[in-house]
Parts: structure tokens; C-alpha cells; sequence
């Protein structure tokens, strides 16, 4: 085995034939991402704007001029930031542990991040964080957002508002830009009729990998906005290409780009690696693998991304509980398995896209994943507002039986890191 081993060397001649590729000045499809980022100013002065974009002081200034009334929420969130009106962790610890608390240490090394998913609209970031002051119960310390971009900068810059929010919870979040498979760049593909075509043809095909870099970057210097979601193995190289270059952006992959396998993680960690920077950085944070993986293919994902020196820097990110229709067969529910992977695994994320399923059944309106492709004005035609409320504050309910099942496990959290010290 030793010598069948050793064929899968690859010769340094092979990497330098990349590296020959890569700086050919004839390399036309390279030349096309570095002429985008010149045409934004070149890395620099794009970090600069963004740095820029991205100050708490500026997103309040640009809500102010705009007349969101939005800016009163963020206002009132700082407002309860600043007098202690959410319940501190260790508080938070106490009561689910009990009399067990005073003798309890929980593994700070492996805590699991809260993760919720999608924070849609605006105002339901305000009804969860009165849940969670009435509750006394935990925000996320990241939020994932699936909402067209240009409806939110049209929608009483509710992008602004979340931008901002985000800063004052102390968590990352995580947006998803309009250049995807189902905006019509396959032109071969329409509605439900041809829905299996998306199995293999979403993406962004022939010039959209380009046009998804340029919404990035235009998203990125105009608000601040670093973190998107990726689904295409394409668009996840130009976000490798971008970092190389000298941009601090960052992306997730997407459970809909379907690592299923340790050899499909492997695939793109080689990518992540050969693209790194010198001090071993990528733009590659978040790996959402997809929902049918097991804790054996979690611990050597893990095995994988330490042994690449990704340990602390790529996020496994992996689906607690889903939205109740249209994406998996139901009752999903991995909260078990997740205690018993997160005491191996560290730097893991529990990603809460539905309700308990027990919880979601009762519903009028479960949890839909085809509910985040609707428009603003058609949920609000058919009168839906209220129930898509009511399904995040399922999932945010879901996150928190995630959090003291954690803490009774004896694993730490990473919750919205202001409002809970």
C-alpha cells in the first residue's frame, strides 16, 4: 500500500504548471477578475471602502438620511445592549444546569456556534430579541440571509438596518447575492416545470461566475458586506482569486453546492490551500455540508481541515433542524448527533433553518424553503407576514433547546457576543 501511496505524489513540476497558468498575461479568464477589481480601485482602496461602509457611524448616518424607520429599532436594540437587558450567558448557564452549574465547566474549545437561518426581514430581528429579553434566552451569534439584495436596499434600507444591528449584537452574518442559478442566467431553466435541471445547472454559467464577483464587490465597497454565500465551484475560485489578490472578502458554501463526501471537502480545501495567503488565510470560512452527511464524515471533514491548517479558520457549518417543507423528508431532526460530534469537533456551527419538527407540524404555515424566492410584495398580498414570523421565531426557539441541550453536554456556545457578556 506504502507504494501505491506514494504515486499520488504530485511532482513539482505539475504545481508549477499552475503557477505558469495562472500568471500567463495571456490568461484571459484570470485577466478578467484582475481587470474587475482595477476596475473598483485595485484591493486597496476596495478594503478602504469597505472598512468605510462598514462603520457603525456611517450605517446610522446613511439610516438616518434615508428616513428608515428602522433606525428607531437599531436605536432600541443599542438601547438594550447598554442596560443589560439580555440575560448574560453564564446567567443563562445557571438556569439550565441548575444546582449542576457551580461544578460544571464547559468546553469553551469546541463551543458550537448558534446559527440561525434566514433572517429575511428586518423587523424580525427586533421580535427575536424581545423573545429574548422576555424569554431570557440567547441570540445567534451568526445569521444567514437569503432575500434578494435589491429589494432590501429599496425596502426602507433594511440592508442598512441589519448591517448596523449585526454590529450592535456583536455577530457575523452572512448574505445571498441576486447572480444565482434561479435568477435566470440558465436560460434553459424556468419555474417548478424544470425543476430538476437545477439538480445539475444552478449555478452561474458562461459570463455570471463574473457577474456574481461584480455584485460581490459592488455589495462589499457600498455597505460593508463581507461574508456572501457560494454554490458554484467556479464562483468559489473567483472568491479564492479574490482574497490571493489582496481583498479581505469571505464566503460560505452553501448546502445547495451538495459537499456530501469527504473527497468533495477535500476537493475544495486543495483549492483553499493552493490560494491561501502567505499566513495561511482564506476567503473560505463557512462549509455548509450537505443535509444527508453523518459524524463520520463531519470528523474527517475535521481531519481534513486540520491537517490543512484550517482548524480555525473554516467553519463546518451543519443543519440542526431544516425548514418543515420542500427540502428534506421530515421529522429532521440532528440534535443528538450533534452532541456527540461536537465534543470531538471544534469550531462547528449548529445551523437552525426551521423549528422543532414536533413544533412545526402544529403550524398553519410550516416553514418553507420556497417562502425566502418570494417577493416582499406577494407575502404580503396573500397576508403571510405574520406566519413567516412566527416560522423564524420557531427556528430561534429551535436554537435555544440547541443551546442548553449544549450546555447540559457540558459544550460552550458562541452566542451574539455584545449582548450576552
Amino acid at each position: 500500500m506504502s507504494n501505491l501511496r506514494e504515486r499520488l505524489r504530485i511532482p513539482a513540476a505539475h504545481v508549477e504548471a499552475i503557477n505558469d497558468f495562472m500568471l500567463d498575461p495571456n490568461n484571459t479568464i484570470v485577466n478578467a477578475v484582475i481587470e474587475l477589481v482595477e476596475k473598483f480601485g485595485g484591493p486597496e482602496e476596495i478594503n478602504r471602502k469597505a472598512e468605510e461602509a462598514r462603520r457603525l457611524d456611517n450605517l446610522m448616518g446613511r439610516l438616518k438620511e434615508s428616513g428608515s424607520p428602522y433606525m428607531a429599532d437599531v436605536e432600541w436594540l443599542i438601547e438594550q445592549r447598554d442596560k443589560g437587558a439580555f440575560v448574560k450567558k453564564a446567567d443563562y448557564v445557571k438556569r439550565v444546569l441548575g444546582d449542576k452549574a457551580a461544578a460544571t465547566t464547559l468546553d469553551e474549545k469546541n463551543a458550537v456556534t448558534l446559527e440561525i437561518s434566514a433572517l429575511q426581514y428586518f423587523p424580525f430581528l427586533i421580535a427575536e430579541a424581545k423573545e429574548a429579553i422576555e424569554r431570557q434566552n440567547l441570540m445567534p451569534g451568526r445569521y444567514i440571509r437569503v432575500r434578494n439584495m435589491k429589494e432590501q436596499v429599496a425596502d426602507k434600507a433594511d440592508i442598512l438596518a441589519v448591517a448596523a444591528a449585526m454590529q450592535v449584537v456583536g455577530a457575523s452574518y452572512v448574505e445571498t447575492l441576486d447572480t444565482k442559478g434561479t435568477d435566470g442566467s440558465n436560460v434553459h431553466l424556468g419555474g417548478p416545470e424544470t425543476i430538476t435541471g437545477y439538480f445539475g445547472g444552478v449555478g452561474q454559467p458562461n459570463v455570471h461566475a463574473l457577474q456574481w464577483a461584480e455584485e460581490f464587490l459592488h455589495y462589499y465597497t457600498e455597505y460593508g458586506i463581507r461574508q456572501v454565500l457560494n454554490i458554484n465551484p467556479g464562483t468559489v475560485l473567483i472568491g479564492y482569486l479574490l482574497h490571493k489578490l489582496g481583498i479581505d472578502n469571505e464566503f460560505k458554501i452553501s448546502v445547495f453546492m451538495g459537499n456530501d463526501n469527504p473527497y468533495a471537502v477535500l476537493w475544495t480545501l486543495i483549492g483553499a490551500k493552493l490560494f491561501s495567503r502567505e499566513d495561511n488565510t482564506t476567503s473560505l470560512i463557512g462549509f455548509n455540508l450537505a443535509n444527508s452527511v453523518d459524524n463520520d464524515t463531519i470528523r474527517a471533514t475535521s481531519k481534513i481541515r486540520a491537517a490543512l491548517g484550517f482548524e480555525k479558520v473554516v467553519r463546518i457549518e451543519h443543519h440542526i433542524v431544516e425548514t418543515y417543507k420542500s427540502i428534506v423528508v421530515q421529522p429532521y431532526d440532528r440534535l443528538e448527533e450533534l452532541l456527540e460530534v461536537a465534543a470531538e469537533v471544534p469550531n462547528i456551527s449548529a445551523k437552525h433553518e426551521g423549528g422543532v419538527p414536533e413544533a412545526e407540524k402544529s403550524l398553519d404555515h410550516p416553514s418553507d424553503i420556497l417562502d425566502y424566492f418570494m417577493a416582499k410584495a406577494d407575502v404580503e398580498e396573500r397576508g403571510l407576514m405574520p406566519a413567516l414570523e412566527r416560522n423564524y421565531i420557531e427556528k430561534h426557539r429551535a436554537l435555544n433547546r440547541t443551546a442548553g441541550a449544549l450546555a447540559k453536554a457540558g459544550i460552550g456556545v458562541v452566542c451574539a457576543q455584545n449582548l450576552h457578556v
